[in-house]
């Protein structure tokens, strides 16, 4: 059984979900999953996918989880009570194996049901995957990988640079996972200067005591596209109704659903000054940094006061690319997923579930890269970009 505990997931599946339950309790959603590398076979393991997620949902939250998520200041009781009741359910989710190899994977019901399950499902896919492809994985070259980025993440002038976790959803094992972070907290943690600011993984850091991390993702603001009042007012719409959440706390803006030019329209003096930051998904990550900068300064905002969040397929050498062009500037912090938790020498699985209807209507990212965005709906696509006056590129 590779999920035993729904913690097992990322920190902005829950701050998003209590979202949900106290503003969109009866939003209706639907997620499909895509694997981007070319001609993987993983209909060969619809069967032994469907058996896990049949585990998962027989997973509930125990009391001691339950206490560790009422112990976070942001998280508020009635939330944590709904969690004692909650259980993932199999009716909502179907994996069917198609001909050409690929597998369908989607999941369709109330989006307080079904937020849980984008996560722990990926990270099932990927165990599954490899466990069954690399029958003796080469843990050691992983080992001697992980101690390369260690050392460059100690080399001189970088004991102010700070990286976290974000590699549950497309981890090599939840085992191999484990290790990764145990290593980094004994060689980067508390006592070592505190280069790991923590992990997205609610388990870990319950576990290893690390801070858990985490805001909002793109299936927040996509949401929105159907629950806020207008389309061009969406993004100004979530970042209203977060505030009215979290009334300052979890101050991270997510930038890229639209565009950074798109984002930088909406996000105003006043968001400026409410939000602690901004995270970056796609696109450039140096002209993203100076356009953002800028912004700050045109609308008299000190950089320096605010974070900027780079979470974008970053590895410890960009990462440090990156620290060096924005040190001094603005707060800094890396995310880092896959090149973590998956780098044992073997092609990662290039996995999403991504938010594509809600409320019976197509919601979609424009993203900065080419690509990224998942929406099968042409004429949507259309009209957002007009909506959004993004030029086609």
């Amino acid at each position: 059984m590779i999920i035993t505990s729904l913690l097992d997931t990322d920190l902005y599946k829950f701050t998003m979900m209590q979202v949900v339950l106290h503003q969109f309790p009866g939003a209706q959603v639907e997620y499909k999953f895509k694997c981007r590398n070319p001609g993987v076979n993983l209909a060969q393991f619809a069967d032994e996918i469907r058996d896990e997620i049949r585990s998962l949902c027989q997973i509930t939250f125990k009391e001691n989880e339950l206490a560790y998520l009422r112990s976070m200041r942001y998280i508020k009781s009635d939330f944590v009570d709904f969690l004692g009741l909650f259980q993932l359910n199999e009716k909502y989710i179907t994996v069917t194996p198609l001909p050409n190899e690929e597998i369908d994977i989607t999941i369709q019901g109330p989006w307080l049901h079904t937020i849980l399950f984008e996560i722990p499902v990926l990270a099932i896919v990927n165990e599954v995957y490899f466990r069954n492809t690399v029958k003796v994985p080469d843990f050691p070259e992983g080992r001697r990988r992980l101690e390369e980025k260690i050392s460059l993440l100690r080399g001189d002038g970088l004991h102010n640079l700070k990286i976290a976790d974000y590699g549950t959803r497309r981890r090599f094992s939840k085992a191999w996972h484990e290790e990764v972070l145990r290593v980094l907290s004994n060689r980067l943690g508390h006592h070592q200067g505190e280069q790991l600011a923590g992990t997205s993984n609610v388990l870990a850091a319950m576990r290893l005591g690390l801070t858990p991390l985490g805001t909002m993702a793109h299936e927040y603001l996509q949401a929105c596209q159907s629950l806020g009042p207008r389309l061009r007012d969406s993004q100004v719409f979530g970042f209203e109704m977060w505030a009215k959440e979290y009334r300052g706390d979890l101050g991270i803006a997510l930038s890229d659903v639209y565009g950074i030019g798109a984002f930088l329209r909406d996000f105003d003096l006043y968001f400026c000054k409410l939000f602690d930051g901004a995270r970056h998904d796609s696109g450039d990550p140096f002209a993203w940094g100076e356009r953002v900068i800028e912004h700050y300064r045109n609308l008299r905002v000190d950089p320096r006061t605010k974070t900027l969040i780079f979470s974008d397929g970053l590895n410890v050498p960009r990462i440090i690319e990156l620290y060096e062009r924005f040190r001094g500037r603005c707060q800094l912090a890396f995310g880092i997923g896959t090149n973590l938790t998956n780098d044992l020498g073997y092609a990662p699985l290039q996995v999403v579930i991504k938010l594509v209807r809600c409320n019976g209507q197509p919601v979609a990212k424009l993203s900065d890269t080419p690509g990224k965005g998942m929406c099968d709906d042409e004429k949507y696509l259309a009209y957002l970009r007009q909506v959004f006056e993004i030029d086609t590129v």
